[in-house]
């Protein structure tokens, strides 16, 4: 199974690192500078224990499903090393970017902090607010293979400690599917939208959709254009190397627009967060959530719940097909170039991530960055699934809001809300970041 992981992951992360784009970003001359001079410092202590204080900022708040993975690396990591002081703090993930960015801007960053991999943090690393990793890294090549490494590595430097990777993933709840005639879930999109017919006639709305929370919109409107227009199509237009100007992304854009005038999204959602359409979704409200495979561990644990995942169904097949998926490695944790121990916080931070990692892939929260070391035969058969999905991958696409730089994606966000609430149609879509995002 170790070996079959690797393998797999191995090859995925490598998919990632050419269709990411971003391992080659050039960081401006002085950012190594403070890295560097950090790593020289002593590190500060308490005088009075002779504690050395390091702060993390994560997105693992109570309800989110990499919490306990969380608080048990914390637990080990911590339990390790009696002579840090650690303290930790966890912010709902929208809140958290505009947090983040915000810290960094003024350079009022904690010792270690979560971020997305790609342009999301080479950005923070351009603006020379990110500890250069490479020392500390010696320590761990071993058990962290260096492909892993593509999506936060900019100038030839690494800046980040993978966890886990994901996708967005097709979630079913298989009851509702059965009472409608299905056993399984639909693998063509004609059958798809034949399904979802059959659904809202039994009274039950096929999708729920977080509009408050509008990364969770992507996770849909992502899906719809890659199997419409195709992976490269999408990701060169992410990676600024091809214009939003594209008559297949217009088409996927009224696609996912019949979608919902269709019918097949909760129109409440638009008013909720994906705390609660999640807990619609697992109380039987809808029949299918689109979202992170990090759930696999929360639907698998639910007794009573019966969930298949797949992949989103291909819409054109002359542009796109099976295999080609959103997401991939981005989950991350870095170290301020300002942490007055940054050296040592590095040291912590690998040692932190490989733990993550660890816990959550035994929770089903995502497929492991690092090798595994522990016996993985208890690993829930919804993280199975998304597995062979992975292993049969021919291309990823980062998430958008990952993928471009930080106002960009801003831009790029504006409109997806734009999108779910009617306001524009694909055509004002396109036309609108064609001009706004050069």
């Amino acid at each position: 199974m170790k070996k079959i992981i690797s393998a797999i992951l191995t090859g995925a992360m490598a998919i990632s690192l050419v269709a990411c784009g971003s391992t080659d970003t050039a960081a401006p001359a002085d950012t190594a500078a403070p890295a560097d001079a950090a790593a020289t410092e002593a590190p500060a202590t308490d005088a009075s224990t002779g504690t050395i204080d390091l702060t993390m900022w994560c997105i693992a708040t109570e309800s989110d499903s990499n919490r306990h993975s969380y608080e048990a690396a914390i637990a080990d990591v911590t339990a390790a090393h009696p002579e840090i002081n650690f303290q930790w703090e966890a912010i709902e993930n929208q809140a958290y970017k505009t947090k983040i960015k915000a810290a960094v801007a003024a350079d009022e960053m904690p010792d270690i902090f979560f971020t997305w991999s790609c342009a999301f943090l080479g950005d923070f690393v351009d603006a020379g607010r990110v500890y250069c990793l490479d020392e500390e890294y010696k320590n761990f090549s071993s058990e962290l293979p260096e492909v892993m490494l593509g999506n936060t590595t900019y100038d030839g430097k690494h800046y980040g400690v993978p966890l886990t990777m994901n996708i967005v993933g097709l979630f079913a709840n298989m009851d509702i599917l059965s009472e409608a005639g299905y056993d399984e879930v639909p693998g063509t999109y004609e059958e798809f939208i034949a399904c979802c017919d059959k659904l809202k006639a039994n009274g039950v709305i096929p999708f729920g959709c977080a509009g408050k929370e509008t990364w969770c919109v992507t996770e849909y409107l992502e899906s719809v254009i890659e199997k419409s227009a195709g992976a490269d199509v999408l990701n060169d237009i992410f990676l600024g190397r091809a214009t939003w100007a594209n008559d297949d992304v217009k088409g996927a854009v009224d696609t996912f627009q019949e979608l919902v005038g269709n019918g097949y999204f909760d129109p409440n959602g638009i008013a909720l967060t994906n705390d609660e359409v999640k807990a619609n979704f697992m109380a039987g409200k809808y029949a299918f959530y689109m979202n992170g495979t990090w759930n696999c561990a929360d639907f698998a644990a639910q007794e009573g719940l019966n969930v298949k995942v797949s992949e989103f169904p291909v819409i054109n097949a002359d542009k796109s097909k099976l295999g080609e998926l959103i997401g991939g490695p981005s989950d991350t944790l870095a170290v301020a170039a300002s942490s007055p121990n940054a050296a040592v916080a590095a040291q912590f931070t690998f040692e932190l991530g490989k733990e993550i990692c660890h816990y959550g892939y035994l929770d089903g929260c995502g497929l492991p960055a690092w090798t595994p070391y522990y016996d993985t035969s208890s690993i829930n058969p919804l993280t199975n699934t998304v597995s062979d999905i992975c292993a049969n991958a021919s291309t990823y696409v980062l998430f958008g809001d990952t993928a471009m730089s930080a106002d960009d994606a801003t831009i790029y966000l504006s409109y997806v809300d734009q999108v779910y609430g009617c306001m524009i149609d694909g055509q004002g879509f396109v036309d609108g970041l064609a001009a706004d995002i050069r």
